[in-house]
């Protein structure tokens, strides 16, 4: 009992000094002026999000959030998932859809019975109200336009816990519709790197409802198909992958997603 209250002691401690440099991070703490936009201390941020993440409360928030949307915005979309199962295999998994809309991975999120993972932008976890529900339904903040490792470092923290995540292999919103943009090699190193296989998820009709720009959602028709899992790729002779390996991963990912994206295009035209 004294080593409980021990360690409950410790970590209430530990949160208190996060909270105190996420208020001064925000500029709102006794020795800055409320309002004040301050240098973001994104390890404090970074750690109490994966803190917020962990807590039973916050699974709860994100269950009722994504029971919300099922039934406010899957009609008004119309939305329909080819394959949802595959969302739902369990261990650690990669899911890597095409990048339309903000929207995409609310939608992707909310057709999965697990909860999903995200990397979201530091941007978001500036106000405490948006920020804790953020870090809820389970996004880490990483610094935009800053080095690849440090995103590609809180993924793989994510997938080394056994946690399904959302990685946009295109990178930014594209507007290309059924055509895919350059893929990148970070799910393919992720997937190298924690051994999780790596699905591909075509989506069609979220750029429709909530493009660049739009500060609505319109009604439109969205599907989403979720391609089969790809085993994680290994170099020669059983090894670590090498660049080469991640390259023909890549191209392989490539062409899955492709078939997927035509896929959800045929169903949704």
């Amino acid at each position: 009992m004294a080593f409980a209250t021990s360690k409950s002691r410790y970590n209430a401690a530990k949160r208190h000094d996060v909270d105190v440099k996420l208020r001064r991070s925000s500029g709102n703490d006794e020795n800055g002026a409320a309002g004040v936009p301050a240098k973001v201390d994104s390890k404090a941020v970074r750690a109490w999000a994966f803190d917020v993440g962990d807590r039973p409360s916050s699974l709860r928030v994100y269950r009722v959030i994504r029971r919300i949307v099922q039934l406010a915005l899957f009609p008004w979309l119309r939305a329909e998932c080819e394959e949802a199962e595959r969302l739902d295999i369990e261990g650690p998994m990669i899911l890597a859809p095409v990048h339309r809309s903000n929207l995409d991975s609310v939608v992707v999120a909310c057709f999965s019975r697990r909860r999903i993972r995200a990397l979201g932008k530091e941007s978001l976890f500036v106000v405490p109200v948006v920020r804790y529900f953020c870090a809820a339904l389970g996004a880490i903040p990483v610094r935009r336009g800053q080095a690849d490792r440090e995103a590609l470092a809180a993924a793989k923290s994510l997938l080394d816990r056994g946690e399904s995540m959302i990685v946009f292999p295109e990178g930014t919103r594209q507007d290309s519709g059924a055509e895919l943009g350059e893929l990148f090699d970070g799910a393919a190193w992720l997937s190298a790197r924690t051994g999780a296989p790596v699905i591909p998820i075509g989506i069609a009709g979220t750029d429709t409802a909530m493009g660049a720009g739009a500060k609505w959602i319109s009604r439109s028709r969205v599907r989403v198909v979720v391609g089969e899992p790809i085993a994680p790729p290994v170099g020669p002779d059983g090894k670590r992958a090498d660049r080469e390996a991640l390259r023909q991963f890549t191209e392989t990912l490539t062409e899955h997603l492709a078939a997927a994206q035509l896929r959800a295009h045929e169903l949704a035209h």
